[in-house]
């Protein structure tokens, strides 16, 4: 959710997204751009010389899988499952009791291909903050990616999807796109692992980016049934870099999917 900043209030620390998550599939008074946008961007017209890509997204039909707020304890049977079915994602982790706390998995998650991406220190909503404040929930999450990875993300997710003027100047600066989504299960809400997946599949679209968690417990068990029906129905997966490819996150610039 992009909105103006006429005022602030002290910052506070939640996990639970509950209804303003949709808030950000709303009108929010920016236009965010697309993945369709990004490789418009790019100028690549297919010819030699062209960056090279796993997949051409404008051609493939793609989706990008992410997961927030981690890594946890189910992380590791999450990479299992991935790797079993060679699909890449992306992984908006947290710093505080998660980066810190499981420093191997983020090793491992860098090491099996997957995109590493920021989400904040303490999943404090940015919008509520101070401009040191949004600051430092975001480098303190990029130095601790950067220790164990040996690289910066160069993406971020901001809590609940909001976001505003500041947020995008500290994300400029800092070298982060922002990067929202398209298609949410609400796993934050359930535990059935059905309703879950039903959720993720009736939502389904062509260059969507799907919002789950990694830290909740009807979510792992969730994705091989969701891996399973889209691979069916003639998607690839993708992580979000290469949705956009052959063009490039531009940092503090807000990405969203346009659903069909």
């Amino acid at each position: 959710m992009f909105r103006s900043r006429p005022g602030r209030r002290g910052g506070r620390t939640a996990v639970l997204l509950a209804a303003t998550l949709l808030l950000t599939l709303s009108g929010c008074g920016v236009d965010p751009l697309t993945p369709q946008d990004a490789r418009a961007e790019s100028g690549d017209d297919g010819k030699a010389g062209a960056t090279p890509r796993r997949v051409d997204c404008a051609r493939a039909k793609c989706i990008a899988l992410t997961f927030d707020a981690g890594p946890g304890e189910d992380t590791p049977r999450l990479l299992d499952v991935l790797k079993k079915e060679h699909v890449p994602a992306t992984f908006f982790l947290l710093g505080r009791k998660h980066v810190e706390r499981y420093p191997e998995v983020v090793r491992r998650i860098a090491d099996e291909g997957h995109e590493v991406a920021n989400h904040t220190w303490s999943h404090r909503i940015l919008t509520d903050l101070e401009e040191n404040e949004v600051r430092e929930e975001l480098s303190r999450t990029q130095g601790a990616i950067e220790r164990i990875t040996g690289r910066k993300p160069v993406l971020m997710r901001p809590p609940q999807g909001r976001t505003d003027s500041t947020v995008a100047d500290v994300s400029r600066e800092l070298g982060l796109a922002q990067i929202l989504w398209s298609i949410t299960a609400k796993d934050y809400s359930t535990t059935d692992s059905a309703l879950i997946r039903e959720r993720v599949l009736t939502q389904a679209h062509r260059d969507g980016v799907i919002l789950l968690h990694d830290i909740y417990d009807g979510t792992v068990p969730a994705v091989p049934g969701i891996i399973d029906e889209l691979k069916e129905r003639g998607y690839t997966f993708v992580t979000v870099p290469e949705l956009l490819a052959p063009g490039t996150a531009r940092a503090g610039e807000v990405y969203r999917p346009e659903k069909d």
